[in-house]
């Protein structure tokens, strides 16, 4: 008992010698019971339903010491309209943000949207926002993103989430309902589950956009992206022109692109692939995807990817053949340009190598059925260590708050 006391006591001092140097002063962030808390004993802040995630985003980015965030188990929604809910900057670099037990993160607030407006009950663009000068340091980690649906406010080159120096495409504004990746922009995603988005006209669950500064790649890690929808291109993930990212054991399930007419491509001279339109995933000219032991199961079409040294390692691709687009052309598994480093994967669909570009002896056409579980882990014997496996994040000292 003493020991305990001990604790709290070295606990309350601590927080009173942060709150004396002005870095807590904003909030009050210091005491118990309240939405946000700093637990200084395991060097992490706490936010609890209720909570203003990005105030303790903050906090963490102003403190030298303590750069993990914990958001407890709830659904958390914004408090006002604007063009994210949570988002980080070169000052967040760093920071771990994680969820401790079902953290849903929405962009669906039906309290203050307008009932009236397409994109209801949406009142953000992005649910999560990564901007320049993130590192591979940053880490998000175990949340669900959902609920965008084609809100969109702003314009011009001043934005409230982002620096006045960084140029702003449109598709900063529009794309990357779920997550929007911009500029330098490289963090680490990992256990992150990203559903039920729309956005028009690119980037229904995640568009990156580096600009073409490709110093390094964003990473996906064991990561879900199910039932993202979006007006033309990338229903899951979206790599507009010269970008960069690395997918490692994630499942895409149940995405549906070209929902309706590609207006951007009419304006531009051209529709992005007219009569087959795109996959789940998007990969545009300049850019790049890293992908290994994942699923594309059930999509609207599997992967369209123009970029050059692309490598698909190990994966499945199974019947990507779900309705919902209006492309007129057939489903595909794979439509890739340069296919060399398509390696080890298993493919089966209605239609498998759209251009013909893929080398058969390197990979598998028309295998068994994988029979999936209900988490979409392959149970035939011949996938053995091909495709996407669940994999639990690990359990982390401190997680449970103070």
């Amino acid at each position: 008992m003493g020991s305990m006391t001990s604790r709290h006591n070295h606990r309350r001092a601590f927080l009173l010698l942060l709150l004396s140097a002005g870095l807590l002063a904003d909030h009050g962030f210091a005491r118990q019971g309240q939405a946000v808390v700093l637990d200084a004993q395991s060097a992490s802040y706490h936010v609890y339903p209720n909570g203003r995630i990005q105030d303790a985003l903050e906090a963490a980015a102003r403190d030298p010491v303590n750069k993990t965030v914990y958001v407890h188990a709830g659904t958390y929604r914004p408090s006002a309209k604007g063009q994210a809910l949570v988002w980080f900057n070169a000052r967040h670099d760093g920071i771990t943000l994680e969820a401790v037990g079902e953290v849903i993160l929405t962009a669906s607030n039906p309290e203050i949207a307008d009932a009236r407006a397409p994109s209801f009950p949406a009142v953000v663009n992005h649910v999560v926002y990564f901007g320049d000068g993130v590192s591979r340091k940053t880490v998000f980690r175990g949340f669900k993103v959902t609920g965008a649906n084609n809100f969109t406010t702003g314009s011009g080159q001043k934005s409230p989430i982002e620096s006045d120096d960084i140029r702003k495409s449109p598709f900063f504004y529009t794309d990357g309902g779920g997550i929007k990746i911009y500029a330098r922009s490289y963090p680490t995603i990992e256990h992150v589950e990203v559903y039920g988005n729309y956005t028009s006209p690119c980037g229904g669950g995640v568009s990156v956009e580096h600009l073409g500064q490709t110093q390094d790649a964003v990473l996906f890690r064991h990561c879900i992206f199910r039932d993202n929808r979006t007006q033309t291109t990338g229903s899951a993930i979206d790599l507009l022109f010269s970008s960069r990212a690395i997918i490692e054991n994630s499942l895409f399930v149940g995405n549906v692109s070209n929902m309706g007419v590609d207006v951007v491509g009419l304006l531009s001279g051209g529709e992005y692939n007219p009569e087959h339109g795109s996959g789940a995933l998007t990969v545009f000219e300049g850019s790049r995807a890293t992908v290994s032991n994942s699923t594309f199961t059930g999509n609207w079409s599997g992967v369209d990817d123009a970029g050059r040294g692309s490598t698909y390692l190990n994966s499945i691709f199974w019947r990507n053949v779900l309705g919902g687009g209006i492309s007129a052309g057939s489903r595909y598994e794979l439509d890739i340009e340069d296919a060399a480093g398509v390696r080890g994967s298993f493919i089966h669909g209605e239609v498998n190598d759209l251009r013909g570009t893929i080398k058969r002896d390197l990979n598998t056409f028309d295998p068994p059925d994988p029979r999936f579980d209900a988490q979409f882990s392959p149970k035939a014997p011949e996938y053995a260590g091909v495709g996407y496996r669940p994999v639990k994040a690990p359990a982390t000292e401190g997680r449970t708050g103070p």
